[in-house]
C-alpha cells in the first residue's frame, strides 16, 4: 500500500529528503507522495522513513493504492532497474 500525505501537512520540509525513490514532491498546498514512486522504503529500509521524521503524524497508508509487501518489493525492484 503507497502512502499518502493528509492536509495536516506543515510543510516543514523534512520528508522529502528522506525518500529514497524520490516519490515525494511539493505539491500546489501541501507535499504530496506518487503512488507509482512509494514503496513504503521496502527494500531500503524496514520503516517508511517520511513517517519516522514526519512531526505532525499526517502520513498514514493510502486505501486507493492497497499493495501487499511482495508488490512493493517488486515495484522497488523495478525501480532499481530503470
Amino acid at each position: 500500500m503507497a502512502l499518502m500525505i493528509t492536509d495536516e501537512c506543515i510543510n516543514c520540509d523534512v520528508c522529502e529528503p528522506e525518500c529514497p525513490n524520490g516519490a515525494i514532491s511539493q505539491g500546489d498546498e501541501i507535499y504530496v507522495i506518487n503512488p507509482s514512486l512509494c514503496t513504503e522504503c521496502v527494500g531500503h529500509y524496514n520503516e517508511p522513513q517520511c513517517v519516522e521524521v514526519c512531526p505532525v503524524d499526517c502520513i498514514p497508508h493510502d486505501p486507493e493504492h492497497v499493495e501487499s509487501k511482495e508488490e512493493l518489493q517488486a515495484k522497488y525492484e523495478k525501480l532499481q532497474a530503470e
